[in-house]
């Protein structure tokens, strides 16, 4: 029996929907949709592990931040007092700056004080070490007249001098020298001087029989009896460091300050 040609075509079409339809066809159908899943998949984790690596790399940069930033405000914390302390310093430099000039118009006269009343100082104070104490002034005044001293050297060492005097009223000294018997320096002897501070200046002959503490009121020597000069001999040998120190009992060069009497009715 002959087929016409429609029916040709629609029995090719059965047999492709049959082929389609069979279990071959529909294997190969999902393997390929399989391998398209797990690329998508694939593609994904590595999406996904790209966002974690750069959250990893995120949070690492966030805790470095966070420890510089703790560090940089512990450090301006203790950096603050420091620069407020030389902010006061440079405030009081360029106070100092506005008045050097009249600060250095004013030292020829501030030095030549100085030196003035050390002096008078020296003159006024207890005759110890006079010679040595009077140079020492006679030097620093010269040094006035160096052209080749700085201001501030000269200074300096009026400064020094003054140093020198003052740590006279902290030391007990003892030092053998030459006790003139008259004002006019004639018969001197040698004898044993003892200075405690500015308090107390005395003298004892070598025999040990004569002695004399100065009265700075009165400007002389006052014989000391033998009790004293035994204490003056005690204290002679503390301050060689021949015995070992221990109260004295002597009397005082400088005149003691009266302590006014309290009015009635007060204890």
């Amino acid at each position: 029996m002959s087929t016409t040609p429609i029916q040709s075509r629609h029995w090719c079409c059965l047999l492709l929907c049959a082929s389609l339809a069979s279990p071959a066809f529909a294997e190969v159908t999902l393997r390929h949709e399989a391998r398209e899943a797990q690329q998508r998949q694939a593609e994904l984790q590595a999406r996904i592990d790209a966002a974690d690596d750069a959250t990893r790399e995120a949070l690492q940069e966030l805790r470095r931040l966070e420890r510089e930033t703790s560090r940089l405000t512990g450090y301006n914390a203790e950096l603050e007092p420091r620069l407020t302390r030389q902010a006061d310093t440079l405030e009081r430099r360029e106070a100092a700056l506005d008045t050097l000039e009249s600060t250095r118009d004013a030292l020829p006269s501030l030095k030549r004080g100085l030196i003035e009343r050390l002096a008078s100082w020296v003159e006024r104070d207890m005759p110890f070490l006079i010679e040595e104490r009077q140079a020492r002034v006679a030097s620093v005044e010269s040094g006035l007249a160096n052209p080749e001293l700085a201001d501030a050297d000269q200074l300096e060492r009026i400064l020094a001098a003054w140093r020198a005097e003052l740590d006279y009223g902290r030391e007990m000294d003892a030092w053998r020298g030459y006790l003139s018997e008259s004002d006019e320096g004639e018969a001197r002897r040698e004898v044993d001087y003892l200075r405690i501070g500015r308090v107390g200046f005395y003298y004892l002959s070598s025999d040990g029989r004569e002695g004399g503490v100065w009265q700075a009121d009165a400007r002389r020597w006052q014989a000391l009896d033998e009790a004293e000069r035994r204490e003056v001999r005690n204290a002679l040998r503390i301050a060689r460091d021949q015995r070992a120190p221990a109260l004295l009992r002597l009397p005082v060069s400088q005149p003691l300050e009266e302590v006014p009497a309290p009015a009635e009715g007060h204890s």
